[in-house]
């Protein structure tokens, strides 16, 4: 009988200047769109509606295109998207009792 070894490996990066701004304006952006999108979905749940991916991806678009959110754009679009999947993964774990 053969016995496995468990390895493991950490690793760490050092981000140079540009990179850590870059990550941490990126971090940034992704909270304020979790956060919005969170509070859209409260309201709308208080108004007894209840929002899709597909409906906070559109709001996202329309935030993008203001001037108070245009810096939004700055960063990559993949994280904010996943942002709203994984709200949206919450709140269907939450209404499937899954929470």
């Amino acid at each position: 009988m053969a016995t496995h070894v468990k390895r493991a490996f950490k690793y760490r990066f050092y981000p140079t200047d540009a990179q850590a701004a870059e990550l941490s304006r990126t971090f940034g952006c992704v909270r304020k769109v979790y956060n919005m999108a969170l509070a859209a979905r409260t309201e709308a749940w208080a108004r007894q509606e209840r929002v899709s991916y597909n409906q906070t991806s559109a709001i996202l678009t329309a935030w993008k295109k203001t001037e108070e959110l245009a810096f939004l754009n700055e960063v990559s679009c993949v994280p904010l998207q996943q942002a709203l999947r994984h709200l949206q993964t919450a709140f269907a774990n939450f209404f499937a009792k899954r929470a």
